[in-house]
């Protein structure tokens, strides 16, 4: 199944005054995010009517980098294709974290957004 992939801030996410790009039905969120930050992210989510399936960064919020999170999205892209996805987009802020993902995806086709409302 062809699906998309998103990141969260930047993205999805630009603040409390904007809304961002909304996955489709099917598609998956990819996030930089900590898993100890998984409550209130969807909370987030599911207050504004997006309901995907979400992937967090299993380090710590302290343990993590711009690096390993843009590691940690090659690594579920990765995963995801292992289970018979066909990732056709995948939506991105970060420019560290997009160079990370290409250095296991060069194929893959990233959408950069550049986002002057989210600080990097």
């Amino acid at each position: 199944m062809r699906i998309n992939s998103y990141d969260i801030d930047g993205v999805i996410y630009m603040g409390t005054q904007h809304r961002g790009i909304r996955p489709h039905d099917n598609d998956v969120i990819i996030t930089g995010r900590s898993v100890e930050e998984s409550k209130e992210t969807l909370q987030m989510l599911r207050k504004n009517g997006i309901n995907n399936q979400v992937y967090f960064n299993p380090l710590p919020v302290l343990a993590k980098t711009r690096i390993t999170s843009g590691r940690h999205k090659a690594d579920m892209i990765l995963a995801l294709q292992l289970s018979g996805y066909d990732i056709g987009i995948h939506f991105d802020d970060d420019p560290v974290q997009i160079s990370e993902i290409k250095k296991v995806h060069p194929y893959l086709n990233v959408v950069h957004l550049v986002n002057e409302l989210v600080p990097l």
